[in-house]
């Protein structure tokens, strides 16, 4: 061979070398370039559809940004109660310590000790009157300041002396007292030695709001060090015992144990991949350039999402590397069908129609994605389409110029030809058996019992269901609200939805009485609206008013004429401020609880009534409706934004199966050729639903996008099948190719399958069975073994 200007006259060694360094060189500096612009996401709205109700609405918010994802639950056992509260709060001590820093862990660090004082920070205890319900029934005059008055004097005579008298120059009324009492939470687990603790008494109890989201990996994982460091320090030489649970723990947990199945699953896929192909073509270069095309197809696939989404979320990361792997075939390809006398670029230009094929036809099938509307599946499609490309051209127009010119032929196998032999004997599937398997198929997959879809993402998490339990557990402790329903009430700002969350208090508050709700909770609780600051401020007495009040209140003489002449200065910053906020809450005990329950975005607010212990869903339902405001079934809500999602991911897999074929057509151009080639693909995504239902599993998301990589497969075994028409050697050579491939494939699904993550156990046994169908599908229907000639 020699054709120079074609580029296929063959290369020295060193030129070959020159240029595989060449290649590596490329590939640095595109890992370089995409670096930089990696910003990784782990927010699940991203692969989530548009929410469309008030509840999908409220649940992506609170998924992605809200308290409730932000919560960590701690528990301290194994010493003594007394230990056991000084560790809780020289845990919380630390912790809060921790805030001063730069890169601020924690929002919040509760373990009951600052629910009394400390939850009003001295800068706003002068607005205490704003916020303190007193004034809505009574008036600061001298009946009332004496009754106030003599009752500080019994006080001061109790065992409560020592906390009231540092409050009574500025507070004689108790305003603040009052305040720390009626915002305790309302099911707060008990107090022992000034910290919460369970009601066994055996653990103590904390819980930390951090500032990274639940599903923001590195920002948890730095909180659950930290919180880990800072226990370590406080429990040092004691047999004490940390639980840490909530969202940001599990998804740590989730993170850790996925990188480590992952790593070793990674591990063992290269080493098969290195030891199959060294095995299969008796060469070391062999795994080293077939590993090229890989490493070229996932960063420009990286490179792609990165310059065309604003972050690349993990799971397309995750998830697309795992559906590039089928990339690993296309060099298999072209190693198993070289052979003497015919160069590597000859060998690569006879496979292109059929590798372009099979390359195009999957590439459309994952386009499908691009039309959605989910964020994460176009950066799945981006990312797929553009590495599977990558990895087909460079296949195609690179890599012949590093495969030694003078290669074994496999068609020359002995064992391959005696496998061959016994394939030829193996009964044809005709169309009335295909029709009959398909038929049977069907009947499994429509009437297996069971559910068919699985609608619960709870189902989908990897986290053991003894720590689900001790998360229950712990929320129980600490009086958590029920996290499926809640009221929400919407309004254009902050201050008309506290305003019509005031309203429904007394409705509640008698919804508790007759016990259809064991308690609830909402943010005018801890920030009174605007209007009823105002209304209260207008009831507070002028200075000389107050004064003389105070006067006549004071005339037993128990107290000194100037003994409350800071009272009268923080009633008159409280008569002449500005209502208070939530920004005035930012950094107190009390910003935590009003932001989870009060949801501010531009131009519109949403008030949240959380309960407990809900008894009668229809009572409460037409409370809410009573006042302009809705009972939200969160549950109910993240199953129909399952269900939209899986409706979008179904009309693309259809509109996927049609273009599919459409390119099949168009590359063939032949009924018979089309049909015989499409069948095995049809049938196994058949069987393999079919074995999923008979065996009972539920089917997720996972499961369907899995079926697009098995179909991409079973296309490409039939394609080459095809390809090889009625040429024994070619036949080998596509049979040499096709086995090990399928076996790389099976071997690394196989292990998938096995992992303790559920959304990688789905993706490994559909592709696994998918693989072991597809190439018994395509020897039965799509080849036709030509004898060996005596």
């Amino acid at each position: 061979m020699s054709h120079d200007a074609a580029g296929e006259r063959p290369m020295s060694a060193t030129r070959r070398l020159a240029l595989a360094l060449l290649w590596l060189a490329l590939l640095a500096l595109l890992a370089l370039f995409v670096a930089p612009r990696m910003q990784l996401s782990g927010d699940l709205r991203k692969f989530m559809p548009a929410p469309q109700t008030p509840a999908q609405k409220l649940l992506i918010d609170e998924l992605g940004e809200g308290p409730g994802s932000r919560l960590l639950l701690l528990s301290l056992s194994g010493e003594a109660p007394e230990t056991l509260a000084t560790q809780s709060q020289a845990l919380r001590e630390r912790l809060l310590a921790a805030r001063v820093g730069v890169d601020v862990p924690f929002k919040l660090v509760a373990n009951g000790a600052d629910l009394g004082l400390d939850a009003i920070p001295p800068r706003l205890r002068p607005y205490r009157y704003l916020l303190s319900p007193t004034l809505d029934t009574q008036r600061f005059d001298a009946a009332f300041l004496r009754r106030e008055l003599d009752a500080r004097v019994q006080d001061l005579g109790s065992p409560a002396a020592a906390m009231i008298e540092p409050l009574l120059p500025s507070d004689p009324t108790l305003e603040t007292l009052k305040l720390a009492q009626t915002w305790q939470p309302a099911n707060a687990p008990q107090r022992l030695h000034g910290v919460w603790f369970d009601r066994a008494g055996r653990e103590a109890l904390l819980a930390v709001e951090t500032h990274a989201a639940g599903f923001d990996p590195e920002g948890q994982q730095a909180a659950v060090d930290a919180i880990h460091a800072a226990f370590d320090a406080v429990s040092a030489n004691t047999k004490t015992t940390l639980t840490l649970t909530g969202p940001g723990a599990f998804s740590v947990e989730i993170g850790g144990r996925t990188a480590r199945e992952a790593s070793l699953i990674g591990t063992i896929d290269s080493l098969v991949f290195v030891l199959l192909l060294w095995i299969a073509y008796r060469s070391w270069k062999a795994p080293l350039l077939g590993g090229l095309p890989l490493a070229s197809a996932g960063l420009a696939g990286l490179g792609a999402v990165a310059l065309a989404f604003d972050g690349v979320h993990g799971i397309t990361v995750a998830f697309g590397f795992t559906l590039i792997g089928v990339v690993q075939d296309y060099p298999i390809h072209l190693f198993s069908h070289q052979r003497a006398g015919v160069s590597p670029w000859a060998s690569a230009r006879a496979l292109w129609p059929t590798l372009g094929t099979g390359v195009a036809s999957t590439c459309i099938a994952y386009a499908t994605f691009l039309v959605s509307g989910v964020d994460g599946l176009q950066q799945l499609a981006v990312f797929t389409v553009v590495a599977l490309a990558t990895a087909a051209l460079v296949t195609r127009f690179l890599l012949p110029a590093l495969i030694d010119p003078s290669p074994r032929d496999a068609a020359d196998s002995r064992w391959l030809a005696r496998c061959w032999n016994a394939l030829a004997r193996w009964p044809r599937m005709n169309a009335t058996a295909a029709c009959i398997v398909a038929a049977i198929a069907a009947a499994i997959v429509a009437f297996a019992p069971g559910t068919f879809w699985q609608n619960d993402l709870a189902r989908l998490t990897p986290v053991p269901p003894a720590a689900l339990a001790q998360d229950a557990r712990l929320r129980g402790e600490l009086g958590a609200p029920d996290v499926r329903y809640v009221i929400a009430l919407e309004a254009r700002d902050a201050e008309h939805a506290l305003q019509s969350s005031e309203r429904m208090i007394a409705a509640l508050e008698r919804l508790r009485a007759q016990g259809v709700v064991g308690g609830f909770d909402l943010a005018a609780r801890y920030l009174p609206s605007a209007a009823t600051q105002r209304a209260r401020q207008a009831k507070l007495p002028g200075d000389d008013e107050l004064r003389a009040a105070l006067h006549d209140a004071m005339s037993s003489g128990a107290f000194n004429d100037d003994a409350f002449d800071d009272f009268v200065r923080d009633v008159a910053a409280a008569r002449e401020a500005s209502p208070l906020t939530t920004a005035d809450l930012a950094g107190t005990p009390l910003a935590a609880s009003t932001e989870g329950l009060l949801l501010q975005r531009e131009g519109h607010a949403t008030a949240l009534v959380a309960l407990s212990n809900l008894r009668d869903l229809a009572a409460v339902a037409r409370v809410a409706q009573a006042h302009g405001a809705q009972l939200l079934d969160l549950k109910q809500a993240s199953e129909s934004l399952v269900a939209q999602y899986r409706e979008r991911v179904l009309w693309a897999l259809a509109l996927a199966a049609v273009l599919l074929a459409a390119a099949v057509w168009f590359a063939l151009r032949s009924p018979r050729r089309v049909l015989r080639v499409l069948a095995p693909m049809a049938l196994t995504t058949l069987l393999i639903l079919a074995v999923l239902r008979g065996f009972g599993v539920e089917l997720n998301l996972f499961h369907l996008v899995s079926l697009i990589l098995a179909a991409g497969l079973g296309l490409d075994y039939a394609l080459f099948f095809d390809h090889a028409g009625d040429d024994r050697a070619e036949q080998l050579r596509t049979l040499h190719a096709v086995i090990v491939c399928s076996l790389t494939t099976l071997l690394v699904f196989a292990l998938l399958a096995t992992s303790s993550i559920p959304v990688l156990r789905a993706i490994g046994g559909t592709v696994a069975l998918g693989v072991a169908f597809n190439f018994v599908l395509a020897l039965l229907i799509v080849r036709e073994p030509v004898k060996e000639i005596a």
